[in-house]
């Protein structure tokens, strides 16, 4: 398969399980292909999103599927982007995950992407902190809205 025939699956929403392991190698960077599809963690704080206030939307770096919106997103304190609601629960799988001696919930995208993990100790009104990797995420700023005014100036 070609990087072109992978991303054409990624935009179309087809089915990304066809894509094998050598394109996504291609299509993410090293460090997003660790932590995505190798459960990886980056260091805390040091996300390009965990100080984003723009308001938009949240997709997995790798298949782009919407996971998170901005009005959900709050500052936690513990150095990754934190979100109170998932945008679009179809496309996240929560899955028991005790690795590291612990028992915490892991949160995949539908897909199979590593993105995080929730916990329950998050803000009203759903108690949950979804703890997400910065590089498992893009994220797609809302369009400015252009009035009829500006456009005849």
């Amino acid at each position: 398969m070609t990087i072109n025939q992978a991303r054409q699956i990624i935009a179309s929403g087809g089915d990304t399980a066809l894509i094998p392991t050598s394109a996504w190698k291609q299509i993410l960077t090293p460090e997003q292909y660790r932590i995505l599809w190798k459960k990886g963690t980056e260091r805390p704080f040091t996300g390009a999103l965990l100080n984003n206030k723009q308001p938009g939307t949240y997709v997995t770096a790798g298949c782009r599927l919407p996971v998170f919106h901005s009005n959900h997103k709050f500052k936690s304190g513990t150095g990754w982007p934190s979100f109170w609601e998932v945008f679009n629960k179809d496309n996240i799988v929560l899955k028991k995950d005790w690795s590291w001696g612990m028992r915490r919930t892991e949160v995949l995208s539908k897909c199979g992407e590593h993105l995080g993990h929730v916990f329950d100790d998050g803000p009203d009104p759903t108690g949950l902190r979804y703890c997400i990797n910065s590089e498992a995420l893009a994220f797609i700023p809302e369009a400015t809205p252009v009035s009829v005014d500006a456009l005849k100036k």
